[in-house]
């Protein structure tokens, strides 16, 4: 590899005794301007994510026919990063929920009195108690507590306040 210097390698993603994604990512640290291209027959998501994190810029399964193979290979050699069809509704879902996850996004359908009232939600407070803090009728949280609900698409409380907490709203509210 040293001597050679190759433009793209095309690697099983199984090798004896060592995992190509292993490879892959320790050729792309030595040589970065190599590019890896995945070859494999695992459609799994895991070994998917694990090569492009580990630096591949391609990833196509060995039914590939041999002219799509090497448009491929000139492809990625050209700076492009190249991923089998049948994949890329599984790279589309990942970041979807990535963007999803993200708590500037996790919220962003909601107003600030509708973030105050969630918050309050998942520190486990009733509806009488978010009223008094926030200085509300009980009828006014309780409408904001549906609105919260319908726009996050949860079907009850519990289910928002795990939602708050795992995209931790709390730091989300601490940014402002």
């Amino acid at each position: 590899m040293e001597r050679l210097r190759p433009q793209v390698v095309v690697m099983d993603i199984r090798l004896p005794g060592h995992s190509g994604i292993d490879a892959c990512r320790d050729i792309t640290a030595r040589w970065p301007e190599t590019r890896v291209i995945m070859l494999t027959s695992y459609a799994e998501d895991k070994r998917l994510f694990d090569a492009i994190a580990a630096g591949a810029s391609g990833y196509v399964l060995k039914q590939i026919d041999s002219d799509d193979l090497v448009r491929a290979i000139e492809r990625v050699g050209r700076g492009e990063a190249v991923l089998d069809p049948t994949l890329t509704p599984k790279v589309l879902q990942r970041v979807r929920e990535a963007e999803h996850s993200r708590p500037e996004t996790a919220f962003r359908v909601l107003t600030e009195r509708e973030l105050e009232i969630l918050a309050r939600l998942a520190e486990g407070k009733t509806n009488r108690e978010i009223a008094q803090e926030l200085f509300l009728s009980h009828k006014a949280v309780r409408n904001y507590v549906s609105t919260v609900l319908q726009k996050l698409g949860m079907a009850n409380r519990t289910e928002a306040a795990a939602y708050a907490i795992h995209h931790h709203l709390d730091e989300y509210l601490s940014k402002d």
